[in-house]
């Protein structure tokens, strides 16, 4: 107080405090540290809980403290609980898969996704699956060494001029969907991006059971001595699984069942005998 030229008397009436504060250094106690690093491992573990829940668990726990020393260690930490963050629904599928945004008819919502794979010299190959996740068809799979954001472009751009923009397109969080050439572009053609939950592949979980079954049916089974081998093969695999592959999701059909050729064969006119034997009156 000397140092400022006022009383240590004086100072301490005119600030209310006790004069026996100048006098003794402050002494923390002894289980401080303790008590910290539980408090701030219930805080974690309860994000929501503010310091008076966080105090009630301590004592359930065995510590004999009160609300005002977890409170003062809560802000010494500088704990909060967050703010709350919106409500987003889930929608439940019989198969336990969950998804936010429910196809509702064809070319509503397209999901894509990466699937890696080897041919016989051990040289990697990956592949773009692009599903329509109400009829469940793949439109395309695109098979090369690397493929990147501009790959993403070139094939989703074909597919838009074949079937039409769809309403919603659903892709991972990998640094080629995320690319912003990516979204920009898919924006300026009229749809919408739907990113997964970091860490949350039941989310995309159209593609991901395409994905399995791609593995399971094809990519375990086969040897591909050639890139061009496997480009062949899987394409084959692609238009047996969108023509012919029961789906069970679908009654057991396949995604697009194959048509007959356009326009159909006229019917044949019956040959002179048969108009004969049909036209000639029963003898009773």
């Amino acid at each position: 107080m000397k140092k400022y030229g006022v009383k240590e008397r004086l100072a301490c009436r005119v600030l209310g405090q006790h004069r026996s504060t100048q006098r003794k250094a402050p002494k923390g106690r002894a289980d401080d540290a303790a008590l910290t690093a539980d408090i701030i491992a219930l805080a974690t573990q309860y994000g929501r809980y503010g310091y008076r829940r966080i105090t009630a668990l301590l004592r359930d726990a065995g510590w004999l403290v009160n609300v005002k020393r977890v409170e003062r260690i809560w802000r010494q930490e500088g704990l909060k609980v967050p703010a709350k963050q919106p409500k987003r629904g889930r929608l439940w599928l019989n198969d336990g898969s969950c998804v936010r945004l429910r196809p509702e008819r064809p070319n509503h919502v397209w999901s894509y996704d990466f699937v890696e794979d080897r041919t016989h010299n051990g040289r990697k190959f990956r592949m773009l699956n692009v599903v329509d996740e109400f009829t469940r068809e793949c439109l395309c799979i695109r098979v090369d060494r690397k493929l990147r954001s501009s790959d993403v472009i070139d094939v989703l751009s074909d597919l838009f001029i074949l079937r039409g923009v769809p309403g919603h397109i659903r892709s991972d969080n990998g640094p080629e969907f995320i690319a912003k050439a990516v979204r920009e572009w898919i924006t300026a053609v009229g749809a919408r991006t739907a990113f997964i939950e970091p860490g949350s592949p039941w989310e995309n979980g159209y593609c991901e059971s395409f994905n399995s079954k791609l593995r399971d049916e094809l990519l375990n089974g086969e040897i591909f001595y050639s890139l061009a081998e496997a480009r062949i093969v899987i394409e084959g695999w692609r238009q047996h699984y969108n023509t012919k592959r029961p789906h069970s999701s679908l009654g057991f059909r396949p995604p697009a069942p194959a048509v007959a050729p356009w326009p159909a064969a006229p019917p044949q006119p019956a040959s002179p005998a048969t108009s004969t034997v049909a036209d000639k009156p029963t003898m009773h």
